[in-house]
């Protein structure tokens, strides 16, 4: 992937009004396609489970272990053209690639997504990585359906897809979770978001002390303001305008930049490395 210019850039303001949002309509146009990204069998003959993989941190993640051999079977909520281009991208790497519509809250939509990965031959990674967020300026201000939504979405639907996965998991697999730079750091208005992002990392540490003796490794991943979609659907033009300008490298970071964390934790080069967390936020100094 060509660097991103260390220079100080603003984004055109802009909103998209249907989370999660959608790949397209972003300008600029992110990095998620991982089109420099060279595998070198790492992953090779794997499968691997990804939730939220058509778009944003999701689909880098998605390209980038296509690229190490692994077959993918990966959800999305609505965005069929975001799914179809990270499919086309995973078959292109010569991978299988099975993309699976459908709402995480479903229990229905959680037991598919493990058969059709079972019907690849076996399960060795999970990626948690699906999110919402609704921001809020104050407490009295949260809709706590949305509340409800956000810690459903984020947090409960990740632990019940686990319990599904883990008896189809051998020693030498390995699960991982998208966290968040808030979860150590807070956030004034994504509070409820903040919050499941902090019980990601809790259950994190919780789980792989749990699996540890099974041979199942836990981690983390935090990303810091990371241009995805999301980011779009969820800000104001305003924030969105100046999104990634508070971090020391002055920038938001691309998905692209994010995924060789997860390619870290779940090959053999990360064998050693359980119930931690990697900071992938632009040189953001957090306490965990």
């Amino acid at each position: 992937m060509a660097a991103p210019s260390k220079a100080r850039k603003l984004r055109p303001a802009q909103h998209q009004r249907r989370q999660p949002g959608r790949q397209k309509p972003l300008r600029p146009a992110n990095q998620a396609d991982g089109e420099a990204y060279q595998g070198c069998g790492l992953l090779r003959g794997q499968v691997a489970i990804v939730t939220g993989g058509d778009s944003g941190i999701g689909r880098a993640v998605v390209v980038a272990f296509a690229k190490e051999g692994a077959d993918i079977v990966f959800d999305y909520l609505e965005e069929g053209e975001d799914a179809a281009h990270t499919c086309m991208l995973v078959e292109r790497a010569g991978r299988r690639c099975v993309a699976l519509r459908g709402d995480l809250v479903s229990a229905a939509h959680r037991r598919q997504l493990v058969t059709e990965a079972r019907r690849l031959g076996r399960i060795d990674i999970l990626v948690n990585n699906a999110a919402v967020h609704f921001p809020a300026d104050r407490i009295e201000d949260l809709d706590w359906r949305q509340v409800e939504r956000t810690f459903a979405v984020n947090i409960v639907a990740p632990m019940r897809l686990t319990a599904l996965v883990v008896p189809h998991l051998k020693e030498g697999a390995s699960i991982i979770n998208t966290a968040s730079v808030v979860a150590y750091r807070g956030s004034a208005h994504l509070l409820d978001y903040a919050a499941t992002k902090g019980a990601l990392i809790a259950w994190t540490r919780a789980l792989s002390a749990s699996l540890v003796e099974r041979g199942i490794r836990v981690n983390a991943v935090a990303p810091g303001p990371i241009w995805t979609p999301l980011v779009a659907s969820s800000f104001t033009p305003k924030e969105v305008a100046t999104f990634g300008s508070q971090v020391p490298m002055k920038r938001a970071g691309q998905p692209d930049e994010v995924a060789p964390a997860y390619v870290l934790l779940a090959s053999a080069r990360g064998s050693y490395i359980s119930g931690q967390c990697i900071h992938v936020n632009g040189g953001e100094i957090v306490n965990g």
